[in-house]
Protein backbone atom coordinates (compact mmCIF):
# COMPACT_ATOMS: atom_id res chain seq x y z
CA UNK A 1 0.00 0.00 0.00
CA UNK A 2 2.88 2.34 0.58
CA UNK A 3 4.39 1.76 -2.70
CA UNK A 4 0.90 2.23 -4.47
CA UNK A 5 0.42 5.64 -2.02
CA UNK A 6 4.43 6.64 -3.01
CA UNK A 7 3.74 6.05 -6.69
CA UNK A 8 0.39 7.91 -7.25
CA UNK A 9 2.09 10.96 -5.42
CA UNK A 10 4.70 10.87 -7.66
CA UNK A 11 2.36 10.55 -10.96
CA UNK A 12 -0.88 12.88 -10.16
CA UNK A 13 0.85 16.07 -10.63
CA UNK A 14 2.28 15.37 -13.95
CA UNK A 15 -0.74 13.15 -15.32
CA UNK A 16 -2.99 15.86 -14.10
CA UNK A 17 -0.96 18.75 -16.35
CA UNK A 18 -0.26 16.79 -18.96
CA UNK A 19 -3.86 16.00 -19.86
CA UNK A 20 -5.38 18.75 -18.80
CA UNK A 21 -2.98 21.68 -20.61
CA UNK A 22 -3.16 19.24 -23.69
CA UNK A 23 -7.25 20.37 -23.82
CA UNK A 24 -6.79 24.09 -22.72
CA UNK A 25 -4.18 23.98 -25.89
CA UNK A 26 -6.81 23.25 -28.32
CA UNK A 27 -9.04 26.21 -27.06
CA UNK A 28 -6.46 28.91 -27.24
CA UNK A 29 -5.16 27.73 -30.74
CA UNK A 30 -9.35 27.47 -31.89
CA UNK A 31 -9.63 31.32 -30.55
CA UNK A 32 -6.51 32.33 -32.36
CA UNK A 33 -7.85 31.18 -35.71
CA UNK A 34 -11.46 32.24 -34.97
CA UNK A 35 -13.73 29.98 -33.23
CA UNK A 36 -14.60 31.25 -30.00
CA UNK A 37 -16.50 28.12 -28.48
CA UNK A 38 -14.15 26.98 -25.54
CA UNK A 39 -13.61 30.36 -24.52
CA UNK A 40 -16.95 31.38 -24.24
CA UNK A 41 -17.12 27.62 -22.41
CA UNK A 42 -14.14 28.81 -19.87
CA UNK A 43 -12.40 25.92 -21.37
CA UNK A 44 -9.19 27.90 -22.02
CA UNK A 45 -7.77 27.82 -18.68
CA UNK A 46 -5.02 26.39 -16.66
CA UNK A 47 -7.18 25.30 -13.84
CA UNK A 48 -7.49 21.41 -14.05
CA UNK A 49 -11.09 21.19 -12.35
CA UNK A 50 -12.24 22.95 -15.50
CA UNK A 51 -10.62 19.83 -18.13
CA UNK A 52 -10.86 16.89 -15.60
CA UNK A 53 -12.99 13.74 -16.46
CA UNK A 54 -13.76 12.22 -13.72
CA UNK A 55 -13.69 8.64 -15.90
CA UNK A 56 -10.86 9.31 -18.13
CA UNK A 57 -8.45 11.63 -15.65
CA UNK A 58 -8.63 9.83 -12.19
CA UNK A 59 -10.29 6.37 -12.58
CA UNK A 60 -8.67 5.27 -15.50
CA UNK A 61 -4.81 6.32 -14.95
CA UNK A 62 -5.35 5.64 -11.38
CA UNK A 63 -6.57 1.79 -12.14
CA UNK A 64 -3.73 1.39 -14.45
CA UNK A 65 -1.03 2.78 -12.04
CA UNK A 66 -2.39 0.67 -9.54
CA UNK A 67 -2.81 -2.29 -11.10
CA UNK A 68 1.05 -2.11 -12.92
CA UNK A 69 2.10 -1.28 -8.86
CA UNK A 70 1.01 -4.45 -7.28
CA UNK A 71 1.97 -6.54 -10.02
CA UNK A 72 5.29 -5.08 -10.03
CA UNK A 73 5.23 -4.52 -13.68
CA UNK A 74 5.01 -1.45 -15.69
CA UNK A 75 1.74 -1.11 -17.93
CA UNK A 76 1.12 1.56 -20.66
CA UNK A 77 -0.72 4.41 -18.85
CA UNK A 78 -4.09 5.97 -20.53
CA UNK A 79 -6.63 8.66 -20.04
CA UNK A 80 -8.15 11.84 -21.28
CA UNK A 81 -9.83 14.98 -20.27
CA UNK A 82 -13.54 16.32 -21.36
CA UNK A 83 -12.68 17.06 -24.73
CA UNK A 84 -12.92 21.18 -25.64
CA UNK A 85 -15.76 22.39 -27.88
CA UNK A 86 -14.01 22.98 -31.25
CA UNK A 87 -16.64 24.63 -33.70
CA UNK A 88 -14.97 23.78 -37.15
CA UNK A 89 -16.67 25.65 -39.30
CA UNK A 90 -16.20 29.04 -37.42
CA UNK A 91 -12.54 28.73 -37.80
CA UNK A 92 -11.44 31.32 -40.71
CA UNK A 93 -10.17 28.48 -43.12
CA UNK A 94 -11.92 25.26 -41.43
CA UNK A 95 -9.94 22.37 -43.61
CA UNK A 96 -6.62 24.16 -43.34
CA UNK A 97 -6.58 25.76 -39.64
CA UNK A 98 -8.09 22.19 -38.42
CA UNK A 99 -4.58 21.16 -38.62
CA UNK A 100 -3.10 23.70 -36.17
CA UNK A 101 -5.79 23.71 -33.81
CA UNK A 102 -5.24 19.34 -34.09
CA UNK A 103 -1.27 19.87 -33.86
CA UNK A 104 -1.77 22.17 -30.47
CA UNK A 105 -2.74 19.15 -27.89
CA UNK A 106 0.49 17.25 -28.74
CA UNK A 107 2.78 20.49 -29.18
CA UNK A 108 1.71 21.44 -25.77
CA UNK A 109 2.73 17.54 -24.62
CA UNK A 110 6.08 17.92 -26.22
CA UNK A 111 6.79 21.14 -24.63
CA UNK A 112 5.81 19.49 -21.30
CA UNK A 113 8.45 16.83 -21.77
CA UNK A 114 11.16 19.15 -22.21
CA UNK A 115 10.24 21.58 -19.02
CA UNK A 116 10.29 18.03 -17.10
CA UNK A 117 13.51 16.81 -18.43
CA UNK A 118 14.91 20.43 -17.61
CA UNK A 119 13.40 19.73 -14.04
CA UNK A 120 15.33 16.08 -14.35
CA UNK A 121 18.21 17.71 -15.33
CA UNK A 122 18.18 20.26 -12.30
CA UNK A 123 17.27 17.49 -10.02
CA UNK A 124 20.38 15.36 -11.26
CA UNK A 125 22.32 17.97 -10.28
CA UNK A 126 21.39 18.90 -6.81
CA UNK A 127 23.04 17.05 -4.17
CA UNK A 128 20.77 13.30 -3.43
CA UNK A 129 18.51 14.36 -0.65
CA UNK A 130 14.55 13.86 0.37
CA UNK A 131 13.70 16.32 -2.07
CA UNK A 132 16.06 15.42 -5.26
CA UNK A 133 14.89 11.89 -5.43
CA UNK A 134 11.44 12.55 -5.58
CA UNK A 135 11.81 15.65 -7.99
CA UNK A 136 14.03 13.21 -9.93
CA UNK A 137 11.00 10.63 -9.66
CA UNK A 138 8.07 12.97 -10.57
CA UNK A 139 9.58 14.37 -14.26
CA UNK A 140 10.66 10.86 -14.91
CA UNK A 141 6.59 10.44 -14.94
CA UNK A 142 6.48 13.85 -16.33
CA UNK A 143 8.56 12.97 -19.29
CA UNK A 144 6.88 9.27 -19.65
CA UNK A 145 3.33 10.67 -19.79
CA UNK A 146 3.64 13.63 -22.15
CA UNK A 147 5.35 11.55 -24.57
CA UNK A 148 2.81 9.01 -24.62
CA UNK A 149 0.28 11.62 -24.82
CA UNK A 150 1.50 13.27 -27.68
CA UNK A 151 2.93 10.27 -29.67
CA UNK A 152 -0.94 8.51 -28.85
CA UNK A 153 -2.74 11.25 -29.80
CA UNK A 154 -0.88 11.65 -33.32
CA UNK A 155 -1.63 8.16 -34.06
CA UNK A 156 -3.67 8.88 -37.72
CA UNK A 157 -7.44 7.56 -36.50
CA UNK A 158 -10.23 10.10 -36.24
CA UNK A 159 -10.76 11.60 -33.82
CA UNK A 160 -7.46 11.87 -32.05
CA UNK A 161 -5.30 14.36 -33.24
CA UNK A 162 -3.09 12.94 -35.74
CA UNK A 163 -6.59 12.01 -37.53
CA UNK A 164 -7.68 15.47 -37.99
CA UNK A 165 -4.22 16.55 -38.86
CA UNK A 166 -4.96 13.86 -41.67
CA UNK A 167 -7.95 15.38 -42.36
CA UNK A 168 -6.70 18.70 -43.02
CA UNK A 169 -3.84 17.62 -45.13
CA UNK A 170 -5.60 14.79 -47.37
CA UNK A 171 -7.59 16.07 -50.61
CA UNK A 172 -11.04 17.43 -49.88
CA UNK A 173 -12.33 14.08 -51.38
CA UNK A 174 -10.82 11.68 -49.84
CA UNK A 175 -10.74 13.80 -46.50
CA UNK A 176 -14.35 13.65 -45.76
CA UNK A 177 -14.26 10.08 -46.58
CA UNK A 178 -11.50 9.53 -43.44
CA UNK A 179 -13.18 12.03 -41.31
CA UNK A 180 -16.05 9.14 -41.39
CA UNK A 181 -14.11 6.93 -39.54
CA UNK A 182 -14.42 8.99 -36.40
CA UNK A 183 -17.39 7.23 -34.75
CA UNK A 184 -15.10 3.77 -34.41
CA UNK A 185 -11.98 5.44 -33.74
CA UNK A 186 -12.09 5.56 -29.95
CA UNK A 187 -13.39 1.56 -30.23
CA UNK A 188 -10.74 0.81 -32.37
CA UNK A 189 -8.43 2.38 -29.86
CA UNK A 190 -9.41 0.68 -27.05
CA UNK A 191 -8.93 -2.65 -29.33
CA UNK A 192 -5.46 -1.57 -29.66
CA UNK A 193 -5.07 -1.18 -25.96
CA UNK A 194 -6.56 -4.65 -24.79
CA UNK A 195 -4.79 -6.38 -27.24
CA UNK A 196 -1.23 -4.62 -26.39
CA UNK A 197 -0.73 -3.57 -30.43
CA UNK A 198 -0.57 0.01 -28.94
CA UNK A 199 2.60 -0.54 -26.19
CA UNK A 200 4.23 -2.43 -29.13
CA UNK A 201 3.74 0.60 -31.55
CA UNK A 202 4.33 3.40 -29.07
CA UNK A 203 6.74 1.60 -27.17
CA UNK A 204 9.99 1.92 -29.53
CA UNK A 205 8.38 5.94 -30.13
CA UNK A 206 8.79 6.84 -26.89
CA UNK A 207 12.05 5.43 -26.24
CA UNK A 208 13.85 7.09 -29.21
CA UNK A 209 11.80 10.04 -28.00
CA UNK A 210 13.12 9.62 -24.45
CA UNK A 211 17.11 9.24 -25.60
CA UNK A 212 16.39 12.29 -27.76
CA UNK A 213 15.48 13.99 -24.55
CA UNK A 214 18.28 12.26 -22.69
CA UNK A 215 21.09 13.47 -25.38
CA UNK A 216 19.56 17.05 -25.59
CA UNK A 217 19.85 17.42 -21.57
CA UNK A 218 22.71 15.41 -21.49
CA UNK A 219 21.54 13.08 -18.34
Amino acid sequence: MEDLISTVAIWALPVILAITLHEAAHGYVARHFGDPTADLAGRITLNPLKHIDPVGTILVPGLILAMSTLAGAGGMLFGWAKPVPVNFSRLRRPKADMLWVAAAGPLANLAMALGWAALLKLAFALPESDYSLPMASMAEAGITINLILMLLNLIPIPPLDGGRIAVSVLPSALAWKFARLEPYGFPILIVLLLTGLLGRILGPLIGFFSYFLAVIFGF
